[in-house]
């Protein structure tokens, strides 16, 4: 069997091994997606398994730092249900599934801890996922959207994208779509892929606009129904399995990269800045 430092899969550990990746200071990555609804062409499984594909692929390059969970494979898709196969987890409950998973890391005694999501509408959510956990427990948690990862270098887009901007890189376009045709291209149906751009983007407003890489100053988050009569929002087209592999290795190799650096981070001790000791209890919930 491989050591525990060898090890970047939590659910490959035993209860005294995870004992001992606490004493290692490993970090326990959590990917977050969810089954919806990608047009013609994708599966229902796109976000929750790009997620874990880069999460994982992250870990095994660092597995002295890392362990990477199960995906939580369900997400907050309200907006998607016009469309079948969408399950949709109410927000508050999916806020309280995956800060309850982060309270039991801590509890466990994990002190830093990542989500990597994959699905737009979760990204809120996992924000506010990340600052309850800071201040509802004494660890630390960071958070990002996968495709963030892309945006270390501002030219590497020039080494893949075709897609027009803004709207060509959406939902099921051109990057998902890649990623699909490297991960997992017998789930693509490749005659079925489709492009479309969103209406919300081809109304050429300079206030609402949307795409993975950037968005207007103005936020509006209609039914899928309203702005897509596929649901695909991009190039889809324009999307090739080199890309995606392109795409994965970037994102990966920069959650790697990340992850080292993150556990030489020190994290600052909290202080109380109150002249007088408080007489109340902060009002926020700590079970």
């Amino acid at each position: 069997m491989p050591s525990v430092k060898e090890i970047y899969q939590f659910d490959e550990l035993t209860w005294p091994e995870v004992n001992e990746a606490v004493k290692l200071g490993k970090i326990p990555i959590i990917p977050t997606g969810s089954v919806e609804q990608h047009g013609h062409h994708l599966p229902l499984k796109v976000d929750h398994l790009c997620a874990t594909a880069v999460a994982t692929e992250a870990a095994r390059l660092k597995p002295e730092y890392s362990l990477v969970l199960p995906p939580v494979s369900y997400g907050y898709v309200h907006h998607v249900m016009d469309f079948p196969g969408s399950l949709n987890i109410h927000y508050e409950h999916f806020i309280q599934y995956v800060l309850d998973i982060c309270k039991s890391l801590a509890y466990h005694g994990f002190k830093k801890m990542i989500l990597v999501n994959g699905h737009g509408s979760n990204h809120n959510l996992i924000d506010m996922v990340a600052r309850r956990t800071i201040v509802e427990t004494d660890a630390s948690c960071v958070f990002c959207s996968w495709w963030q990862l892309l945006k270390l270098n501002p030219d590497f887009d020039k080494e893949w994208r075709e897609s027009v901007y803004p709207g060509g890189c959406s939902h099921a376009g051109e990057l998902e779509t890649s990623m699909l045709m490297h991960l997992s291209p017998e789930s693509v149906r490749t005659d079925k892929i489709k492009s479309e751009i969103a209406k919300t983007n081809k109304m050429g407003s300079d206030f609402i606009w949307t795409d993975l890489f950037g968005k207007g100053p103005m936020g509006l988050i209609e039914w899928t129904s309203q702005y897509s009569d596929s649901g695909v929002m991009g190039e889809a087209e324009k999307a090739t399995a080199e890309k995606g592999k392109i795409v994965f290795e970037e994102a990966s190799k920069n959650l790697a990269t990340f992850i080292e650096e993150y556990y030489h981070r020190k994290i600052e001790e909290r202080t109380r800045h109150q002249e007088e000791e408080p007489t109340i209890p902060l009002s926020f919930p700590t079970d």
